[in-house]
């Protein structure tokens, strides 16, 4: 949600004229510019024009703003982009709540490539023509924004909805843009991912194919807002950037650490009340539902969709290191696959990308070098072909994979028919930091998490909107390595590759003094001390998942309930989706913690029955025990194919 962008057009006898009227309303003439020679302006002339167009005559392109109708009476604004001399051209729709007038504007070029996002250019090169609009109630559309607006419903009684806008935007695409040639695909990323996805429920005929990107999909169990019942702070910066009419934007604190700026104010309810976010709706409706109630369940897209047939071919793309949506793609693909029974309507892709990577160049993300720009090559070799044969006029065959994913560490596209492509095997936590395929013996080992004294997510200074959130769920991990409230585990040196496909699954025993604590789990690849051949990479700690569960959850996640001290409790969750091959001479390591601060909010762990509410008295140390061996080992379930 917290994301990126995207658009699309059609020609007109007017060489890049944007109109901002009817879409078939007549040209109007260009005004005449005044002539050089028309004799001498008066020197109280007022300077003000009204307007100025900056796409000139030979612009490669047209451009149109127009005002799309919805059954409720609101108008929607859409902007219409393609090359002159488009005809009989798909569209590709995306529906944006963050500016379509910007994503249609990235440069004021004459150059169609130039005014549109770099994922877009292959597109409008082969004829597509390419669509953004505004969501209801934000950018130049009408209506009121509901941030994330339920399907009608128990949660919505209105008769509108994102499906609805999307199918009503389709319906008068299709019979007023007349370069199209009636087929429509759907693609975007995070928040689009979200309205590509809703389009999907009860779809216009003319909608063949979606491409919905690191889609928001449960905003509770492991997208935005919630990991797991942790809820991560920074969210409320974009509550108030994305809802605040006047004075949006970040909370004006004047810090240089995010670190600094949450430990400094306590509790979510501290900050909420000192930055008057109180006021925003937003904020108050994720504050009244800290579990996951019917509210968030409602709102579940995979359980949404997996209640109803999909009728619409799918590609869902994730990237593997996506630091806000990791969970929504592979979550509607395990919801949509079981009914796919020829294995050729729903497909998944997995990238070596952070969030909305596949729209950029790719070539590296942190430390890592890949084989190439893996963005263009997912976009042109996959993404591409699959709306070309569900779009064009005369399709090529369809030939896009039930999965392609990206295999980091050998670097090179696989393709399977199913997902997870592993078999699960366990490797187990064991004492004095060992970490084996074998059975280990009984034990445990403990340490103290001191809510004062969190572990930071990234080397300080913290800043979550800066590039640094961009790279850090790949940050070497030697930074908190060593921290007397960090468990580190790790194998010997491999002798033989260990390649992974699918969703590390955490198995963890543990008990805790207080009544409620939290667990990170990350799972990391160390690479060799020596490494002449990139040095960038000697001893480098490479996390390859890092995932968070709130103990109170451990009996369900609509259920929560004080933890009993002392007693030991099995908490279970998963990783993110990984494609990985830990090499020769390699380690695997496993790193156990109860803070990852201030991407998550700090767990008071005393017993707060709504943790919101918070107070600074009820922050406390408590001493963290783990298991190993027996009837409770503490295990990591890699899902370990073989090659």
């Amino acid at each position: 949600m917290i994301a990126q962008f995207l658009r699309v057009a059609a020609p007109s006898l007017l060489l890049g004229l944007v109109a901002a009227t009817s879409f078939a309303a007549p040209a109007k003439p260009r005004a005449a510019p005044p002539k050089a020679d028309s004799g001498p302006t008066d020197p109280m002339t007022n300077d003000q024009v009204k307007s100025y167009d900056w796409v000139r005559p030979e612009a490669d392109y047209i451009r149109r703003e127009v005002m799309i109708p919805m059954r409720d009476g609101v108008k929607l604004f859409t902007v219409i982009v393609m090359r002159k001399g488009t005809a009989d051209g798909p569209i590709l729709l995306s529906r944006t709540p963050y500016d379509a007038t910007a994503a249609t504007t990235r440069n004021r070029s004459q150059k169609i490539e130039e005014i549109l996002p770099v994922m877009d250019a292959d597109f409008v090169d082969d004829g597509y023509i390419r669509v953004y609009q505004d969501v209801r109630g934000l950018g130049k559309s009408e209506g009121e924004y509901v941030m994330s607006r339920p399907l009608r419903g128990p949660l919505n009684h209105t008769p509108i909805d994102h499906s609805t806008d999307a199918w009503d935007t389709i319906d008068w695409l299709v019979k007023n843009v007349k370069e199209s040639n009636g087929k429509v695909g759907i693609t975007g990323s995070s928040y689009l991912g979200f309205t590509s996805l809703m389009a999907l429920i009860d779809p216009h005929p003319a909608l063949k194919a979606a491409v919905p990107q690191s889609p928001m999909v449960d905003l509770w169990i492991g997208d935005d807002w919630f990991h797991n019942g942790a809820f991560r702070a920074f969210g409320l910066d974009y509550d108030l950037e994305q809802t605040a009419q006047k004075g949006g934007g970040s909370v004006p604190d004047g810090t240089d650490d995010d670190y600094t700026r949450y430990l400094s104010i306590g509790s979510i309810d501290d900050y909420v009340r000192k930055w008057g976010l109180d006021a925003f709706p937003a904020v108050r409706k994720i504050i009244e539902h800290p579990a996951y109630d019917a509210f968030w369940q409602e709102q579940a897209l995979d359980k949404l969709l997996a209640r109803r047939k999909l009728t619409v071919p799918t590609l869902l793309v994730v990237g593997q290191w996506d630091q806000e949506d990791s969970y929504g793609a592979p979550a509607v693909y395990r919801a949509l696959e079981p009914q796919d029974t020829n294995n050729d309507m729903v497909s998944l892709a997995i990238g070596p990308w952070r969030h909305s990577g596949v729209n950029y160049e790719a070539r590296s993300l942190g430390p890592l070098d890949f084989e190439g720009d893996t963005g263009r090559q997912f976009r042109v070799g996959t993404m591409k072909p699959f709306l070309d044969c569900h779009l064009k006029t005369n399709p090529p065959p369809c030939k896009t994979p039930p999965v392609l994913t990206y295999a980091t560490g050998t670097d090179r596209w696989e393709a399977t028919d199913r997902w997870p492509a592993g078999s699960e095997q366990p490797l187990y936590l064991g004492a004095g930091g060992t970490l084996s395929f074998g059975a280990v013996a009984e034990g445990s080992e403990s340490y103290v998490s001191d809510p004062a004294k969190p572990v930071p997510n990234m080397p300080r200074p913290v800043h979550l909107s800066g590039p640094e959130w961009k790279t850090w769920l790949v940050q070497d991990q030697r930074f908190v390595d060593g921290r007397p409230d960090v468990l580190t585990f790790q194998t010997d040196v491999l002798d033989r590759p260990v390649h992974i496909r699918g969703a590390p699954r955490v198995d963890l025993f543990a008990s805790t003094s207080g009544q409620d604590g939290d667990f990170v789990v990350k799972l990391i690849d160390v690479y060799p001390a020596e490494n002449s051949a990139n040095p960038k990479l000697a001893g480098y700690e490479l996390p390859l998942g890092i995932e968070i569960f709130r103990g109170r959850y451990v009996h369900g996640f609509a259920t929560p309930a004080p933890l009993e001290p002392g007693k030991t409790y099995r908490f279970g969750w998963s990783l993110p989706n990984v494609n990985h091959v830990f090499l020769p001479g390699h380690r695997l390591m496993v790193q156990v913690q109860s803070t990852l601060f201030p991407v998550y909010d700090r767990n008071p762990q005393s017993w707060v029955a709504n943790p919101f509410d918070t107070k600074p008295s009820d922050y406390v140390k408590a001493t963290e025990t783990v298991q190993f061996g027996g009837a409770q080992a503490s295990a990591v379930y890699l899902p370990v194919t073989s090659d």
